[in-house]
């Protein structure tokens, strides 16, 4: 495998977008070669299957600090450190939650995932290109599966994905915990050699490539807005464990499957 980073970036910017940091760089190489032996493509959820620019996680960021207002009586800012204290240390707030103070997750994930999806619309152009694809299709996400429905509905790529594996599969042990990947392997008999994962996180596709995984990481198009916090976003020069780099999700697939109609422009 390749050490050097592809970088494909050729588009316009989309939809959700305003302005932002460009995305990092990288040098420019086929990456056809590489994916041949793909047979599973597993797609994080927010942020990638939608554009960082997009309000989706933004809505859901609200009412998990809302949440927390309500169930310990807290001003604004004050539920807003809490929530991301146990973001950064436990991986989801809801973990914290869990092990901190008991919390049941259906009712936070009902309430913080209760969001309005009318800014999405359908992305032809990446339902076309992973229609292409060949092979299994799966979500791997640390929100609720029913929010991955939705989400996907709304972009009108529900019909696309065999399954998704959210964090009640994962035992509310959220990505990039090992424990979840071999969860998720085991549940879809996935061979992570012949697998590749699309990500926005970087830390969550260490081990994916520590397990033999292709890693594409999927960052914003220079210009537009990036909603995730600023400890979130991944701007060095890439590590070894991120295969491949793209601000455009649709052409990098479409990239794979030459014949699939060229709707990116549209």
């Amino acid at each position: 495998m390749k050490n050097t980073k592809p970088f494909l970036d050729d588009s316009p910017v989309g939809p959700c977008a305003l302005a932002g940091e460009a995305a990092p760089a990288a040098d420019t190489l086929s990456h056809i070669d590489t994916l041949s032996r793909i047979d599973t493509w597993v797609f994080d959820l927010d942020n990638t299957l939608y554009p960082a620019g997009c309000d989706p996680w933004p809505k859901i960021d609200q009412r998990i600090t809302l949440y927390l207002s309500y169930l310990f009586g807290l001003d604004g800012m004050s539920s807003r450190a809490l929530q991301k204290y146990y973001y950064q240390r436990y991986g989801t707030t809801l973990r914290g939650l869990m092990l901190e103070h008991g919390i049941g997750p259906e009712e936070f994930l009902d309430f913080t995932h209760d969001i309005d999806r009318s800014s999405l619309f359908p992305d032809l152009a990446l339902a076309n290109a992973i229609a292409a694809l060949s092979g299994r299709k799966l979500i791997l996400t640390n929100g609720s599966r029913e929010h991955a429905l939705r989400t996907a509905r709304a972009l009108g790529l529900e019909a696309m994905f065999e399954d998704i594996f959210d964090i009640a599969d994962a035992d509310f042990v959220p990505k990039p915990a090992a424990a979840t990947y071999e969860r998720f392997f085991e549940r879809h008999a996935v061979d992570p050699a012949r697998a590749v994962m699309f990500e926005d996180l970087a830390e969550n596709l260490i081990i994916p490539h520590e397990r033999g995984m292709t890693t594409v990481l999927v960052v914003p198009k220079p210009g537009q807005m990036d909603h995730r916090d600023a400890f979130e976003i991944f701007r060095a020069a890439a590590p070894p464990y991120i295969d491949f780099v793209t601000s455009d999700l649709a052409r990098f697939l479409k990239g794979l499957a030459p014949d699939a109609p060229d709707t990116t422009d549209v």
